[in-house]
């Protein structure tokens, strides 16, 4: 009994000791000159690693611009997306609650292109680039939502929907410092042996060249994009089937029939009224 009460007190003994030992002075069996060496190795260990990464980024912050991303090859060629911003639009024209959340799409993205705020920016004049490199100030060209005319959303407020012969809305994305070659204009086609009637605005789905170059978000902040408007001019043979329309950017050099890239220089979309 007495052996074990002995072997319990060396043990409790034995880890105050591994704490802290008074006699020789030791914390967690190193002495405090041994814990201050340990100490200073690893502040200057860190110290040079963080130093290393300081200086590290700020070499590379050196090479880039802020306003222009240094490797752009990955987006060379703009895509194609549509308003409203849906690749299945279906809705029936006398039911109002069916399609006025594409209504609602439309009239939110033209906000900035209304026509008094677009009298702010500059009237450019047509088929020439709006260089401005040399220009600190970036400004913009106009383009007024009245151009759309039908799919303007300004005599028809739905857009064409309630009356069943929808507005379709197709941009470019934006890619900075794109200068399209040729006539670049935007040509819809349905999928099917018959053709599709359509109206574009402006005419013949043009994306003039005025709105080109672009600068970028910091250096062009109000700068709007151009964009076509289709008008699918859809008869009664035309209702109550599923239609596939793909919208392709034409006459010029940005690509448009990649097939591992759906939405290179075209978009595909669906349409049932």
């Amino acid at each position: 009994m007495a052996n074990k009460e002995e072997k319990a007190d060396e043990k409790q003994s034995s880890w105050k000791d591994f704490i802290y030992n008074p006699r020789t002075g030791e914390f967690i069996g190193r002495t405090a000159s041994s814990w201050a060496l340990i100490f200073l190795f690893y502040l200057v260990f860190y110290g040079f690693l963080a130093g290393m990464f300081t200086l590290t980024m700020w070499v590379m912050l050196q090479t880039l611009d802020e306003h222009t991303p240094r490797y752009r090859d990955r987006v060379a060629n703009p895509g194609l997306m549509i308003r409203p911003k849906s690749f299945e639009i279906k809705f029936n024209r006398s039911i109002p609650q069916q399609y006025i959340e594409y209504v609602q799409h439309l009239e939110s993205f033209l906000q900035p292109y209304n026509d008094s705020l677009q009298e702010a920016n500059e009237p450019c004049p047509d088929g020439m680039y709006f260089e401005q490199d040399d220009v600190e100030e970036k400004k913009v060209c106009q383009f007024k939502r009245s151009v759309l005319r039908q799919c303007s959303g300004l005599a028809d407020s739905s857009f064409g929907y309630s009356e069943g012969q929808p507005c379709i809305l197709v941009k470019m994305n934006r890619v900075i410092g794109l200068r399209p070659r040729g006539d670049p204009h935007i040509n819809c086609i349905v999928k099917r042996e018959t053709p599709l009637q359509m109206q574009y605005f402006p005419i013949e789905g043009k994306l003039d060249k005025s709105y080109f170059p672009y600068y970028g978000k910091k250096l062009h902040a109000n700068y709007v994009q151009p964009v076509v408007a289709v008008k699918l001019l859809l008869a009664e043979d035309d209702y109550n089937s599923e239609l596939t329309i793909e919208c392709k950017v034409e006459g010029s050099d940005l690509l448009n029939n990649n097939e591992r890239d759906k939405f290179l220089g075209r978009v595909i979309f669906r349409v049932k009224v």
